[in-house]
Formats: structure tokens, C-alpha cells, sequence
């Protein structure tokens, strides 16, 4: 499973917020909520969050394998 936990972290060290995200980025509301959510993302946006923030796919991005 993908999680974002570190596009919080990366985010705030950054001095962005969800609103920046929004306003300054063009990312949508519905798709920050699914970020929170650790859903399924479009790769365009993986790109527009790494270019905003000017960092790496692991800074934002992490792999954790699912108890299934």
C-alpha cells in the first residue's frame, strides 16, 4: 500500500498547506481528501506535488506492504 504520510511532514517544512494545494498548485479538494485517505492518485499529480515542493517522489510518497 502507498501512503502519504510524509507529504504532510514535507509539506509543512515547506510552509504549504492544503489551500496552497489547492489555490497555487491546482490540486482539488476531492483529491487532497483522497491523498488523507491514502487512496489512489493519478501519477500527474504525484508529478505537480513533487514539482511544487521542488522534492523527491520519497519525500511525499511510501511503501508499506498490507497485511492481507
Amino acid at each position: 500500500m502507498i501512503v502519504f504520510d510524509k507529504l504532510w511532514k514535507t509539506m509543512e517544512l515547506k510552509g504549504f498547506s492544503t489551500y496552497t494545494l489547492r489555490e497555487k498548485c491546482g490540486i482539488d479538494s476531492k483529491t487532497v481528501r483522497r491523498l488523507k485517505a491514502n487512496e489512489n492518485i493519478e501519477t500527474k499529480t504525484l508529478d505537480k506535488l513533487c514539482d511544487a515542493l521542488d522534492c523527491k517522489l520519497e519525500d511525499i510518497a511510501e511503501y508499506r506492504k498490507s497485511d492481507l
